[in-house]
């Protein structure tokens, strides 16, 4: 096989990955709103599509350059490494997907990009440095997703306070197609860029790039191929997500929405790489403690904690075991 041909599939399977990231996290976008019934399913997957994809035109690259350069040395890359990485990330985020598990596509990618560096060229493939913020987020993301939902809440609380249930809930329905909308540019912006950071690694290992910036048509083909999977949808993750975790309501969502938005929005302008999954889902945890402990369901939310920790070495795994594989099968 032509190295030209290697470079097309590595292309092709990142694009495919998009397409499945969206798929996987149309949930995340769109598990509010639906739960609320502020919008139908199919309104709220067209609504998030388009934001998703607006979103190519608002933010810059700064994730892209965190997944393509920062977490690997990018000299030590070749394609069979990255085809090798893209295959783990879809393995793992088809199986999660059947299991309707929301884990996280973004540490997915990393995991099966960094298993396939490691099975390639030892550790030393790997940039220790680089890891530290994306693992430490993780954690973090949610907990910064949990506290503005509490925020929010409280503060939205503060101002309704005196108006009637009904007019509240009027309200609310409104403003939640706005936050649903700044949720899905920041879902948009952050995962986007991931596909983005493999391509065009792809491109400066087959030389056709001289220094690292992500050309204008990867940024507009990572963006139509998310929006596409955020179209397909993911429907038994939204069931996790809008119903199983807490009972929403159009002022809950709002909250939750926008507590998301403004993490996935922070997050992306500083370059670190986190789970749209990861943060929503803290923020819905947020959303239910701010009434009370109880009214989150625990029991779901700790399956779905044990997932994320699951999720970068599983996909690791995939990635090094297909690693092998490819390495084989394109001697």
């Amino acid at each position: 096989m032509t190295s030209f041909s290697l470079l097309f599939i590595v292309i092709f399977l990142t694009l495919t990955f998009e397409f499945s990231n969206g798929w996987h996290d149309a949930a995340n976008s769109i598990a509010t709103v639906v739960s609320t019934r502020v919008l139908t399913p199919f309104r709220a997957v067209a609504w998030a599509a388009f934001w998703n994809f607006i979103a190519a035109f608002v933010f810059g690259t700064a994730v892209a350059k965190t997944i393509g350069k920062g977490m690997v040395h990018i000299e030590m890359v070749d394609q069979k490494v990255l085809l090798a990485g893209l295959l783990g990330a879809i393995s793992w985020n088809l199986i999660t997907l059947i299991l309707g598990l929301p884990t996280s596509s973004s540490h997915a990618l990393m995991g099966g990009y960094g298993g396939a560096a490691v099975a390639s060229a030892g550790f030393r493939a790997l940039i220790l440095s680089g890891w530290t913020k994306p693992v430490l987020f993780i954690f973090l993301s949610p907990v910064i997703g949990l506290f503005f939902s509490i925020v929010v809440t409280v503060a939205t609380s503060w101002i309704v306070r005196n108006q009637r249930p009904l007019k509240v809930d009027r309200w609310f329905r409104r403003l939640q197609l706005f936050s649903a909308a700044a949720y899905s540019l920041g879902h948009g912006t952050n995962d986007a860029q991931k596909g983005m950071g493999i391509i065009t690694t792809a491109l400066v290992a087959g030389g056709l790039l001289k220094t690292y910036d992500v050309p204008y048509w990867v940024i507009i083909c990572c963006h139509l191929a998310m929006g596409g999977g955020t179209m397909a949808g993911g429907w038994r993750i939204i069931k996790t997500m809008g119903q199983r975790i807490t009972k929403l309501n159009p002022f809950g969502g709002f909250s939750a929405e926008a507590a998301g938005a403004l993490t996935l929005v922070g997050t992306a302008h500083f370059g670190i790489p986190v789970s749209t999954t990861h943060t929503i889902t803290g923020a819905i945890v947020g959303v239910g403690a701010s009434r009370r402990l109880s009214a989150v369901r625990w029991g779901i939310t700790r399956r779905i904690v044990f997932a994320w920790v699951l999720t970068i070495p599983g996909a690791a795994f995939f990635g090094a075991a297909l690693f092998q594989l490819v390495r084989h099968w394109l001697r």
